[in-house]
């Protein structure tokens, strides 16, 4: 039990120093604008000091002016002149209130978005870094929760708690001094109820915390499955899945509602609460005030008066309970956004040892790599072969043996775990790996294409490439025999993912994209899988031209697509098995000559 307690206690320091670490990092994007707060802060002071004089300034008249006049300790005209000069001044207060209210709040705003902004800048250009290991691992709807809903909550954080703290501390400490200056008996009594807000607040504070964290894990499982399922709706309504996957959504859905109605159900408890305890204070304070009024120990005016400051402290004190309500739904979003900053980006070489490559010869050379995606379960094994510059080698083989995990590695997306992957003679792991992937021309089975136009997609907003260029690259593709029968050639409006495009003009526009850049290092990995034989056709027309003083790259299951490559690669569970040309390969009769009498034999018994 002991133990346990230690264990507790321990684990509590430990939140609250990460805590406050947290708030050091937040406040680090806020450091740039501090003369704005400095502002806000001041307007606010002076705002909180007009709304402390104004119960005073009516005390002033009830007491000093109505009351006397009623006791005939003054005259009419004095007392009319008195309240003239006192409507005036409550005038020039709440005139000024409102104009330095709107200064501060639109100073306090558009700092606060200008923080978002510059926070959601750092967000994304660090997810541009991060190795793909990170995306395989994260759901797209999770990330997107991250960059766009966690950085809005900590908005309110930035333009309220920062400042409204000192505009809080300053009311209470007003409302006190002012109140003891009233009347210290009263002020005593009124606050008697103070241990009673203190025990509610922490009891609050404990369930807020929990709920926001459950909250913000279920928003991203809610917005994870939204994206995953409309990108997959076409399968879904194919496969006549809308049943069963709205049972799933409307699960999750309720997770989330359930996680929102916890928060409001303690909300419901909290504001009742404090209305209680403020109904309570306001019935002691009537009650004590109005026997000494009775008594003529106590002016209506300072009664008056303490309701007034009564009420206006009670609006702090709901302040720190709610606003605490804001610094956990911060916190759990700081959290997340800087885990999400603190994942190590993408492996660079340090600055002494990076290799610079302007211009590739496309020698490529592994020596007895290992690779696994996780721990040791091996995707390849031992690997060694060596590309000579120009040449063109095919990888073959079942799925799953290994053949995209080599690509993933020449383009440097992940990091192999034994043995060496070298370039031109350098290993890839000393290569600066933005200049190798300017060598390097990729082409993918599943193409993705931009919103846009079909020439912003071939040139990948790269403003150095140019319309000729564009047009050049299509034509080596073959891509422009369909290009010219769109309404606006290469200004055609592509939609998300190029939806209205089939495949094979999705295909051919991915060709004439990893064209543009000319690669010395062309790398296509089931190129030609999703192709009809007209445009396959139209490919293998334009390959010859492609794979000129080009090393060429290819993997693919169709064997017609590779016969001709100087080399091919057979592997088999991580292994390489077979090396050599097609017709080496069918004279061996081994795993390859298998794949090719499977793909061929109704063809050769034919």
């Amino acid at each position: 039990m002991g133990n346990h307690t230690e264990a507790k206690k321990e684990s509590k320091k430990a939140r609250k120093k990460k805590d406050k670490n947290l708030i050091k990092r937040l406040m680090i994007y806020a450091k740039p604008y501090w003369y704005y707060f400095l502002i806000a802060i001041i307007l606010i002071l002076a705002i909180s000091a007009s709304g402390l004089a104004r119960p005073y300034i009516i005390k002033k008249a009830i007491d000093d002016n109505i009351t006397k006049t009623y006791n005939n300790t003054i005259s009419p005209a004095q007392a009319k002149d008195g309240i003239k000069n006192l409507g005036v001044l409550f005038f020039v207060l709440i005139s000024s209130e409102f104009i330095f209210g709107y200064i501060q709040t639109y100073t306090l705003q558009s700092t606060g978005k200008k923080i978002i902004m510059n926070l959601r800048n750092d967000v994304f250009s660090h997810l541009q870094h991060l190795p793909v290991s990170y995306f395989d691992k994260n759901p797209v709807g999770r990330i997107v929760t991250t960059v766009m809903n966690d950085t809005e909550a900590l908005n309110e954080m930035y333009t309220e708690i920062l400042v409204g703290f000192f505009q809080n501390i300053f009311l209470m400490i007003g409302i006190i001094i002012i109140m003891f200056k009233l009347n210290s008996n009263m002020t005593i009594l009124s606050l008697s109820l103070l241990p009673i807000i203190a025990f509610v607040t922490v009891l609050f504070r404990k369930k807020a915390r929990q709920i926001f964290t459950d909250i913000r894990s279920k928003l991203g499982r809610l917005n994870a499955f939204m994206s995953e399922h409309i990108s997959g709706m076409k399968i879904i309504q194919t496969f006549n899945m809308q049943d069963k996957k709205y049972k799933e959504f409307e699960a999750i859905n309720k997770e989330y509602y359930n996680g929102r109605f916890r928060q409001i159900k303690l909300f419901g408890i909290l504001r009742p609460l404090m209305d209680i305890v403020r109904s309570l204070s306001l019935a002691i304070l009537i009650w004590y005030g109005g026997k000494n009024i009775i008594q003529n120990s106590l002016e209506f005016g300072t009664l008056y008066a303490f309701t007034n400051y009564i009420n206006l402290f009670f609006h702090p004190i709901m302040y720190f309970a709610e606003g605490y309500n804001t610094i956990q739904s911060a916190i759990v979003s700081g959290n997340r956004i800087f885990n999400l900053l603190d994942e190590e980006p993408e492996p660079q070489p340090e600055v002494n040892d990076k290799i610079s490559v302007s211009k590739l010869r496309g020698e490529i050379e592994f020596k007895n790599v290992w690779f696994a995606y996780e721990d040791q379960e091996w995707v390849l094994k031992d690997v060694s072969f060596k590309i000579e510059p120009g040449e063109s080698v095919a990888f073959v083989g079942a799925t799953g043996a290994g053949k995209t995990s080599i690509i993933n590695l020449i383009c440097g997306f992940y990091e192999n775990q034994r043995g060496n992957i070298l370039i031109d003679g350098v290993n890839i792991k000393n290569m600066d790996k933005k200049q190798l992937r300017k060598n390097i021309g990729i082409v993918l089975q599943d193409v993705f294409l931009f919103s846009g136009d079909i020439e912003t997609n071939i040139r990948l907003f790269n403003k150095d490439i140019t319309t000729q260029e564009v047009i050049e690259a299509a034509r080596y593709a073959n891509a422009d025999h369909f290009i010219n029968t769109l309404s606006q050639k290469y200004k055609h409006p592509v939609h998300e993912k190029g939806s209205t495009l089939s495949m094979g003009q999705r295909q051919l526009l991915s060709f004439a994209r990893a064209l543009v850049i000319d690669p010395k290092i062309l790398v296509m990995d089931e190129a030609t899988s999703n192709i009809d034989t007209e445009t396959e056709i139209l490919i293998q027309q334009a390959l010859a031209n492609l794979m000129k003083g080009r090393t060429t790259i290819a993997i693919a299951h169709r064997l017609s697509t590779i016969q001709n490559a100087d080399k091919i690669i057979v592997i088999h569970k991580g292994r390489i098995r077979e090396m050599g040309n097609h017709s080496e390969l069918l004279k061996i009769r081994g795993l390859y000559y298998n794949l090719y009498m499977l793909q061929y034999k109704d063809y050769l018994v034919s």
